[in-house]
């Protein structure tokens, strides 16, 4: 489980349990309180001299940040203290709902993938597929699972945040869109 929390399990008892939690998180990202900490994240992201962002924890001992903790660094709040995986005590923290918390975590920390798929083609004979006629071939075709440099990882995971943070500012009223 990450930190956000979240999974796939809301019981079978409780079949409106999931459309309840994504109202609450609409009504969070949505509420003036929601808006105004997008909006300062967004400016927080944007005045970032390198563009990249961690996951699995607010901020690091070399000073890497995640979302939240890029408005923590602009607040001067002191991150170190809380547990990034208390949902309540983050909350708090930033003085934002909850639900807004867990979500931005998850797809701060779920959004990014980590690893990409690449088709390869290995030369030469290999031993048969449990799935496939017993022969050999000279030529296999393969796709392997790859692990992205880190480095790489942290400014797609950037670039992911502030598209998302972006596209959850409403305009308000009166403004030219």
């Amino acid at each position: 489980m990450s930190r956000s929390g979240y999974t796939d399990d809301y019981g079978e008892d409780d079949p409106l349990a999931m459309g309840r939690w994504r109202a609450a998180v609409n009504s969070a990202i949505n509420g003036k309180r929601g808006q105004a900490a997008l909006r300062e994240v967004l400016a927080a992201l944007d005045a970032m001299p390198e563009k990249a962002l961690i996951g699995e924890s607010l901020v690091t001992a070399d000073g890497d940040y995640c979302t939240l903790g890029v408005l923590g660094a602009k607040r001067g709040l002191d991150m170190t203290t809380v547990d990034p995986e208390d949902w309540d005590a983050v909350a708090a923290l930033f003085g934002i709902a909850p639900a807004m918390v867990r979500e931005i975590v998850w797809e701060n920390d779920e959004g990014t993938s980590t690893y990409e798929y690449v088709d390869v083609v290995i030369c030469g004979p290999m031993p048969p597929d449990h799935f496939r006629p017993p022969y050999y071939k000279e030529r296999h075709n393969r796709t392997v699972r790859v692990e992205i440099d880190q480095a790489i990882v942290a400014r797609r995971r950037w670039e992911r945040m502030r598209n998302w943070v972006a596209s959850h500012i409403k305009q308000p009223a009166g403004e030219p869109t």
